[in-house]
């Protein structure tokens, strides 16, 4: 597995790329405010050759950390869990209470991935894609599996004893 570390200063360049490959943009839209996912604390997991094998991007608030970005190269190799049980050590040791997670209708891997993880459903916002897509008329109509992409779900998990 993928050394696994907190992001440092120097990563943000690779991780700007990374994210530029991954997401198409390091500016991730949050309740329509434009986040700097490249600039946010997190962690980051390197191959052997150096390489971004996978990261997770966090911000914080005065009840929870959310995760803004979470990555894995190779899928069902454990990098995902890893980068996400470090985010909840993290928010753990800052004093906050639970991890917030979002993603859109589409994404039945994410949903899956973050419910056998311990997140439950917390919030629809209906349309959600919807309007950022009058913002960015380069969000597709279709997602994954050929659903439409229309609204965003929140998950979270609460972060007292699992």
């Amino acid at each position: 597995m993928p050394t696994t570390r907190t992001i440092e200063a120097n990563d943000r360049e690779r991780i700007r790329a990374f994210l530029e490959l991954r997401w198409g943009g390091p500016t991730i839209m949050l309740d329509g405010r434009a986040i700097d996912a490249a600039a946010l604390p997190g962690f980051i997991g390197v191959d052997a050759g150096g390489a971004i094998a996978g990261l997770v991007t966090l911000l914080d608030d005065a009840v929870q950390s959310e995760i803004v970005t979470l990555d894995a190269m190779r899928a069902q190799a454990g990098l995902g869990t890893r980068l996400l049980e470090l985010a909840a050590e993290r928010a753990r040791a800052l004093g906050l209470n639970r991890l917030l997670t979002r993603t859109t209708n589409d994404n039945l891997d994410a949903l899956r991935f973050y419910q056998r993880r311990g997140f439950r459903l917390h919030r629809l916002a209906a349309g959600a894609i919807d309007l950022e897509r009058e913002a960015d008329p380069a969000i597709p109509l279709l997602g994954r599996h050929g659903i439409p992409l229309r609204d965003e779900i929140s998950l979270i998990r609460g972060l007292g004893a699992d």
